[in-house]
């Protein structure tokens, strides 16, 4: 997580620096619990994003959006995706952006929940960008699937390996796990053959 590309992301937006929010962001993606969802993981989205900005309609919303959406990560807590969405609004609000984006931004992050299907481009983009992890070559899948469930460790392994076939059944099934045209050519095959293999594995 670089500092100097949140201060440009803020010149786009028209507010100052933020530099101590960038460290709250900083210190909450370097939480001790974290294992995939920490900086590293923000990092990747933003250079996934960077291949495909120029598609966006909103393109500093969704940055901001990549930027939170995992801001908030409590592996006991339901409401993470809520929660982050809810203080990236706050932020917004506080250096006067107007209702619409403030809007935007907190539905972009909702749509990470990958528990409904979402119909406006920048969502789709989100999800597609979010999810290009599933695509990634196996041996870095592989540690993906390891460092979540170092994040889940808590819960009993039975009922961990039913939750997460339940969830990598549910991407498989999907007539296409990526919905724009760049990453499905890119991530799609990869992405089934990771999932298969993870299915057998639990």
């Amino acid at each position: 997580m670089a500092i100097e590309r949140w201060r440009d992301l803020m010149a786009r937006l028209g507010f100052g620096p933020n530099d101590a929010v960038f460290q709250r962001l900083h210190d909450a993606y370097s939480e001790s619990h974290r294992h995939y969802h920490t900086g590293q993981h923000i990092d990747a989205l933003l250079t996934h994003y960077d291949a495909v900005r120029a598609q966006a309609h909103q393109p500093e919303e969704v940055e901001v959006a990549i930027w939170f959406h995992d801001c908030i990560y409590k592996p006991f807590s339901s409401s993470n995706e809520l929660d982050s969405a809810n203080l990236a609004v706050e932020f917004l609000q506080k250096n006067g952006a107007d209702d619409r984006r403030c809007s935007n931004v907190h539905t972009l992050i909702m749509a990470t929940l990958h528990t409904a299907p979402v119909a406006e481009f920048d969502q789709i983009l989100l999800v597609d960008i979010d999810l290009s992890i599933l695509g990634a070559p196996e041996q870095i899948y592989a540690q993906f699937e390891q460092d979540v469930r170092r994040e889940y460790r808590w819960v009993p392994r039975p009922i961990y390996r039913r939750k997460r076939k339940q969830l990598l059944v549910g991407f498989l099934n999907r007539a296409s796990i990526f919905q724009t045209d760049y990453f499905r050519d890119k991530f799609e095959r990869n992405a089934r053959d990771n999932l298969a293999r993870a299915i057998v594995k639990l």
